[in-house]
């Protein structure tokens, strides 16, 4: 059930051992939630962007494509878990495509648990309480990195040194990803480029 999946979630975050284990071999959790709590997060990284208060937030709100920000941040979680997955993959790696992405989603729960409360807290404080705000800023990000590599080294079996070497290596591959994307839509635009350029000239010939 949904809600039984869903308060799940607080056990996975605190005994992140037991549960990400659960999730693969009992099937504590699902895709479906999985994707609840991704859009979640997306929710809660745009209100961060966008409503944190303006001694803490060093964005120009009137400057920020917010729909290319929700892309940005779906495209980094799908390359993770691609580039994840590729590289298991050939590392006797135990986990599939599906387990990857709920573990990875499960594990951004602390980002959303304590940055969303945050965004509000942070229009009522002032700069020298500002220590406070970065603190649990900066707990949400090593929290949530923390249950990144654990459901890493759960989810494929590995030993602590091999998620660590593993997790090198899905970030060298997604800047890979980047860069091949970058150059095939480059290559792309300049060949429609050229389609143009040699249509424009037989049209101005004939």
């Amino acid at each position: 059930m949904l809600v039984s999946e869903l308060r799940y979630v607080f056990h996975v975050i605190v005994r992140p051992f037991d549960g990400f284990w659960d999730l693969k071999h009992e099937k504590r959790g699902s895709l479906r939630t999985a994707m609840i709590l991704l859009a979640a997060a997306v929710l809660t990284f745009l209100l961060v962007r966008r409503y944190t208060g303006f001694l803490f937030n060093r964005i120009n709100v009137l400057y920020v494509n917010f729909f290319t920000e929700v892309i940005g941040f779906l495209l980094i979680y799908v390359l993770f878990i691609t580039s994840n997955w590729c590289l298991t993959t050939l590392m006797d790696g135990k986990g599939t495509y599906r387990d990857i992405a709920v573990a990875t989603a499960y594990a951004l729960v602390p980002y959303i648990l304590i940055n969303a409360p945050l965004v509000a807290l942070s229009n009522f404080i002032t700069i020298e309480e500002g220590e406070f705000y970065y603190f649990f800023v900066t707990i949400s990000y090593i929290w949530t990195g923390g249950l990144i590599l654990i459901g890493t080294m759960v989810t494929h079996e590995y030993t602590m040194g091999k998620t660590i070497l593993t997790l090198i290596f899905v970030v060298l591959g997604m800047v890979v990803m980047i860069f091949l994307g970058l150059l095939f839509f480059s290559v792309i635009q300049k060949m429609i480029g050229l389609v143009y350029v040699l249509y424009k000239e037989i049209k101005f010939r004939l």
